[in-house]
């Protein structure tokens, strides 16, 4: 007999010494076993809520659709490598590889994929996303690797309650991590319910986390280093306003990468934490440094207005040691009214006072 066997006997003869014999014993969680050359989606599909499916060492030319709640997908380390399906999208198994993503994992409105979990695995090559997840609560994202994918390596939207940690992303397209309300149309920031975003090295991206329209998110304990921009939090005029949430203790460093201008943002070199169109944040005790660029958007911590023209409100800048970024270590360039620079330690800033 198991020791789960006896433990489960144990706990049956005291529910039923103390008349509680009549409550049904939780379900059974299962663990599928994938190895490379056969269909890590048949796994998927087959699980049930609480299943783990593991993947062996190895590289899976396949891409993922996750829609099962209480999921887990867990690979071997970084030598668990998916990368993207032989042949032409449109010939590809599911809507996440024919949409060109690594792995998705996707709910809708009426029921979002709730306590699901990707860890331990690297995602690579990918056209769209490394991870791409939408409407889900309480995802966790652990010690997964997305490279070289062509825009974002992990991304979200209308999702509540994540914790994205302990991740590398790594020269994707845009941005290492993307966190929105929504990617799809203009609309006012949504609250996250408290996603927290921390101990993730993301290196090498044109931006290495973008926060985009959410409120009430927290971003630590992260490095950020060799993008063309280190952090932007976005926000627009639409109601409500982005912003609400902390960056901190935060390791920002050499974001010195250039990249060229869009139809949006102006080219990128040398921006450490960019807050644009943002109100509520606090931006504190980070290690910002040695980011040296000649962009509008170009310092350590940035006040900018948004592209249209939304300004920063009400935003603290305090005990960040802030040095040697080429533009200036600390810039308010938005005109905005009731921000506040306090306590860092920064050798040049623009305007005066703000250190």
């Amino acid at each position: 007999m198991t020791k789960r066997q006896f433990t489960r006997l144990g706990w049956a003869a005291v529910a039923a010494a103390s008349g509680l014999a009549a409550t049904p014993p939780a379900a059974a969680q299962d663990t599928h076993q994938v190895r490379p050359g056969e269909s890590i989606q048949q796994a998927v599909d087959a699980a049930r809520p609480g299943d783990t499916v593991v993947l062996a060492p190895g590289t899976f030319r396949e891409s993922v659709r996750i829609t099962t709640s209480g999921l887990t997908l867990r690979g071997s380390g970084p030598d668990t490598v998916l990368m993207p399906p032989a042949g032409r999208a449109e010939d590809a198994g599911n809507d996440c590889a024919r949409q060109g993503h690594g792995i998705c994992v996707s709910g809708t409105e009426e029921q979002p994929v709730t306590d699901a979990t990707v860890t331990s695995l690297r995602l690579r090559g990918f056209e769209q996303n490394g991870l791409w997840a939408s409407h889900t609560d309480r995802l966790s994202v652990r010690h997964v690797t997305a490279e070289k994918n062509g825009k974002w390596g992990i991304a979200q939207q209308r999702s509540t309650r994540s914790d994205i940690s302990y991740n590398t992303a790594r020269g994707n397209g845009d941005a290492g991590l993307l966190l929105s309300n929504t990617v799809e149309r203009e609309k006012g920031a949504a609250d996250s319910g408290g996603t927290v975003v921390r101990e993730n090295h993301l290196l090498d991206n044109r931006i290495g986390v973008t926060v985009r329209r959410l409120r009430n998110l927290v971003v630590r304990n992260n490095e950020m280093a060799g993008n063309c921009a280190a952090m932007f939090v976005v926000g627009d005029e639409t109601k409500p306003r982005a912003g609400a949430l902390t960056v901190f203790r935060n390791d920002v460093h050499s974001n010195n990468k250039h990249c060229p201008a869009t139809p949006r943002l102006p080219f990128l070199q040398g921006s450490g934490i960019v807050l644009t169109g943002a109100e509520d944040t606090l931006v504190a005790e980070n290690l910002v440094e040695d980011n040296v660029g000649s962009s509008p958007l170009s310092g350590g911590i940035v006040l900018f207005k948004s592209f249209v023209g939304a300004r920063n409100e009400n935003n603290l800048i305090e005990d960040n040691i802030v040095r040697d970024n080429g533009a200036a270590d600390l810039a308010d360039r938005g005109a905005g009214t009731g921000n506040v620079f306090r306590d860092n330690m920064c050798q040049d800033y623009r305007p005066e006072a703000l250190c």
